[in-house]
């Protein structure tokens, strides 16, 4: 590479960082109203399940299981169970995955099944940024059989179990150094029109939005500091946003915690509630081999019902499936 070819590539990488920054900064200035997407603490491990982009930053063909309680102990709390798996060539030009996702919440259940594929261009000599693409099927559940109505010959309850697919598209960019990342994509892309002239319209999947950026800092041999925050936006409900703070002991225990909150904007009406939900999370991930690597999050309702211990556990279990073809292992950091 000739001297104009690296100045054009030192350019178009700092356009990119520009880019990415501004539209994070204008998407995020809209009001909000509610997330419906299943949630995660333990992304900071595993980004597939917030950006499609991610697919094959390991390299490593890699398999991750997945299952959150959240709101232990609250009736119709949410459960989350997905099993995702991705993986890179050895040019590092393209990403592939799939994710399976099982989300309950109440009397509403949504099955969802994605492909994934992601193009990524070398902006350095150790930096890339990827453009992915999700596209799948959802099936919305609605089992109008626990609703528990006050009055159940009201004409415009539903009755019995409804369903219905619909088609899924998400699209995000995800740009990474050895030292930083930065990511912006869009969930719920198609099929809000297949469910509003129906009984389930009530569980329609707005568009979410997610920005996501961090960096890894080595503080000393054998300790290194991550920092990174992500911004939830649904245009619909409160925006909400994680600070999270990890470290990195000896490339192989990851310890941190994640402080969450939300922004209430304009005139909804919440009723009682705090208008700031806050949670901390306590999140710890350990490679039990070089293969095999176990998370485990905690998840403390700072404002909840004194009545309900309203926490959350999340479990995840990890495996590298060996690749012949790379000689060293790829970069975990992100």
């Amino acid at each position: 590479m000739g001297a104009g070819d690296q100045i054009a590539t030192m350019n178009f990488s700092n356009y990119t960082y520009l880019l990415t920054a501004f539209a994070g900064f204008v998407l995020f200035q809209n009001p909000a109203k509610g997330q419906q997407m299943p949630q995660y603490s333990q992304y900071v491990f595993n980004a597939l399940h917030i950006n499609p982009a991610y697919a094959g930053y390991k390299v490593d063909p890699f398999v991750q299981a997945t299952y959150r309680s959240q709101f232990m102990n609250f009736p119709g709390a949410p459960n989350t169970i997905s099993i995702s798996a991705d993986m890179g060539n050895l040019e590092e030009t393209m990403g592939y995955g799939l994710s399976i996702i099982a989300d309950e919440l109440g009397p509403y259940k949504t099955h969802s099944f994605l492909l994934t594929y992601a193009y990524k261009v070398r902006l350095t000599q150790d930096s890339f940024l990827g453009l992915g693409l999700s596209s799948g099927v959802s099936e919305h559940v609605l089992d109008a059989g626990k609703l528990q109505p006050d009055d159940p010959s009201d004409p415009g309850i539903p009755q019995g179990r409804l369903n219905a697919f619909t088609p899924n598209l998400n699209a995000g960019l995800f740009y990474h150094s050895p030292k930083f990342f930065s990511g912006l994509s869009a969930f719920n892309l198609l099929g809000q029109n297949s469910l509003k002239n129906s009984d389930l319209a009530l569980a329609t999947n707005n568009y979410h939005f997610y920005f996501q950026a961090g960096g890894l800092l080595p503080l000393s041999d054998g300790l290194a500091f991550k920092p990174s925050i992500l911004i939830r936006e649904d245009l619909k409900g409160p925006s909400s946003y994680d600070i999270n703070t990890m470290f990195l002991l000896n490339e192989q225990f990851w310890l941190g915690a994640a402080y969450r909150s939300s922004l209430r904007k304009g005139n909804i009406d919440v009723g009682n509630l705090p208008s700031n939900r806050t949670a901390l999370a306590i999140l710890f991930d350990l490679f039990i081999t070089d293969e095999v690597r176990f998370g485990y999050a905690y998840d403390f309702n700072l404002n909840s019902n004194n009545n309900y211990r309203n926490n959350s556990h999340e479990f995840s279990l990890g495996y590298y499936i060996n690749n012949k073809w790379l000689k060293t292992p790829t970069q975990r950091a992100f």
